[in-house]
Parts: C-alpha cells; sequence; structure tokens
C-alpha cells in the first residue's frame, strides 16, 4: 500500500514521528522528514535506511506557518505529488490552569492546532486536485477527556477532532481520507519536552510514560489503521478505556480523573 507512496512526516525527529518514518521506510515509502533539527532528521534518516533519492529532509517550525506554502510547493517539485501527510508534531504541556500563562496556552495552540490546519490547508488542494489524498493526525486519549495538568494540550487536541472530523465530511466524496490517532502512553519524550508554567521544559518522564507502549508499536498500529481506512484508533494499554469510560460512565471517570496525580521516574 505504502510502496513509493509520498509520505510527509511532521515531527519526524524523535518518538512517534521516527517510528513512523522507519516502519514507512520498510514498507518502501518515499518520505518527506520534517521537524526543527536538521541534525536529529538525518539521524532518522540514516536510521530508516533512507537516502537522498528516496527521501526528503525538510526542516520546519509547525509555529511558524507563513512558510507553509513553500514547503508544500519543495515537496511538489521533488516528488511530483503527496499521497499521505502525517500530522505527528506537537508539544506537551505540565502545569495548572491558575499558573499557566495566556503566552502558554497560545504557543501550545499554534503549535498543535493552528499550525496543524495551516499545513492542512497547504496540502488539501492538492489532494482534491488529484481525488485521492490521506490526512493522517495525531491527537491524544486528552483529546477525547481532559485530565489534569494537561489543559492547553487537551484543549488543542479536542480541537483537531472538531476541525478533522468536520474536514472528512467535506472531503469524503473526493476520496480525501482522514484517520485520527488517539495514543496514550507511548513510551516517548514528550513530557520531558513538555512546557511548564514558565516556559521551561519539564524535564521529567512520566511514571506511566516509561511504561507505556514502544513507539515502534504503536506505529505499526497506526499504519495498520491507515491500511483499513479507520476513521479513528484508539492505541495504548487499559487507559485507553477512559474513552469508553467517559461515554457510558462519565461519573466513575470524573472520581478517577479527579485523583490524577503525575508520578515520574
Amino acid at each position: 500500500m505504502f510502496q513509493n507512496k509520498i509520505a510527509w512526516i511532521t515531527g519526524a525527529s524523535s518518538g512517534i514521528g521516527e517510528a513512523l518514518s522507519i516502519e514507512l521506510a520498510k514498507a518502501g515509502a518515499k518520505l518527506v522528514l520534517s521537524a526543527r533539527r536538521e541534525s536529529e532528521l538525518k539521524r532518522v534518516q540514516q536510521l530508516a535506511g533512507l537516502n537522498d533519492e528516496n527521501s526528503m529532509i525538510l526542516p520546519m517550525d509547525m509555529s511558524e506557518s507563513a512558510g507553509f506554502e513553500e514547503k508544500t510547493t519543495q515537496v511538489i517539485k521533488r516528488f511530483g505529488q503527496i499521497d499521505y501527510l502525517f500530522h505527528n508534531a506537537g508539544i506537551s504541556q505540565r502545569g495548572t490552569v491558575n499558573e499557566t500563562s495566556m503566552d502558554i496556552n497560545r504557543s501550545v495552540m499554534e503549535v498543535n492546532f493552528m499550525g496543524v490546519v495551516a499545513l492542512t490547508k497547504t496540502v488539501l488542494p492538492f489532494f482534491l486536485k488529484k481525488k485521492s489524498g490521506h490526512f493522517i493526525v495525531t491527537s491524544s486519549l486528552v483529546g477525547k477527556f481532559g485530565t489534569p495538568l494537561r489543559s492547553a494540550y487537551s484543549a488543542s487536541k479536542h480541537a483537531l477532532h472538531g476541525f478533522f472530523e468536520s474536514l472528512r465530511a467535506e472531503v469524503w466524496r473526493e476520496n480525501v481520507q482522514v484517520t485520527i490517532v488517539c495514543p496514550g502512553y507511548i513510551q516517548t519524550n514528550i513530557s520531558v519536552n513538555a512546557v511548564r508554567e514558565d516556559g521551561k521544559k519539564y524535564g521529567l518522564m512520566d511514571e506511566n510514560q516509561a511504561k507505556g507502549m514502544k513507539a515502534s508499536v504503536c506505529a505499526q498500529k497506526i499504519l495498520s489503521a491507515v491500511e483499513k481506512g479507520k476513521h479513528e484508533v484508539l492505541i495504548g494499554g487499559k487507559e485507553t478505556l477512559g474513552v469508553y469510560m467517559k461515554r457510558f460512565f462519565p461519573g466513575l471517570l470524573w472520581r478517577m480523573v479527579r485523583k490524577y496525580n503525575i508520578k515520574t521516574v
């Protein structure tokens, strides 16, 4: 399915994005690797066994959407098309609502939501023109229910669901697909790189993150969902049950969430 297809991955320098790059390379896809750190993208390119013929290093910052049209033009000029856009870049948060500044709220929304929307709008016309294309959007389980110390992060992921569910309903007739991915605890550095109330890195690994699913397994499950054309997929362990509890036993979920404390290792 992915053989010789063009897959653009944001957030490709680490975590789930890195794992997706490796798995897609194994499947024979040609990749566009994007993130802020060019050196890390080159590391992932080498790790995935890619070269300059079957991949493209395209550094970009999701908070600088003014340059997205030019970035998209570069990809089209290089490969002639885009088949998959994996929206994987994002930043998490650790801080109370009371102590988190509006600047932090805006920056999280800018990267996790507005940047994703802006890049989608530059790629969408190409998908519509060729009447095919697939957006794969990394949300989170907290895009389905909120938990303490992640208010802006949770809000940004909730917003993705609203936007992409609406988009899916608009473009399905044109054979443009949307898959929303909701990971739970995955072994990545997302908590380490999370932003605190003061804008500094959290710098700690959540215990649940450390014990979570391997990123490579998560990537395999994402690609399986894409192959099956799923609209949404929950990935993780028992924490995924929170989505069903929210639907059928919201009172019970509330009692659990309000007692939640982050433990680090």
